[in-house]
């Protein structure tokens, strides 16, 4: 399994309990895997509501999160799939973490 970071930008207008929705959400898919292999969510880092430097679909705030967690490759697509339907997120980043 390979280590990954998930950066998110949620939409800071919606509630506490949808913001915490989404992020166990995507804790789950990442626990459930693709293909029967689960992976590991290492940390999850709640930065919070914040000023954004540009407007992102016509918002000024949002609510930061970063994830840290190792999955299979194959995983990341279904995650991505999620992500990109889900109306809270605004804006997400993968990466790779490559080992120092």
């Amino acid at each position: 399994m390979r280590e990954y970071e998930l950066y998110l930008i949620l939409d800071a207008e919606a509630e506490e309990e949808a913001i915490q929705a989404t992020i166990g959400k995507v804790s789950q898919l990442i626990s459930a895997g693709h293909g029967g292999t689960g992976g590991e969510v290492i940390q999850v880092e709640v930065r919070g509501k914040r000023r954004l430097a540009f407007p992102i679909k016509k918002k000024l705030d949002g609510y930061d999160v970063i994830m840290t967690f190792q999955t299979p490759p194959p995983a990341l697509a279904e995650i991505e799939r999620v992500l990109k339907l889900d109306e809270k997120v605004l804006r997400y980043l993968l990466l790779r973490r490559d080992e120092i």
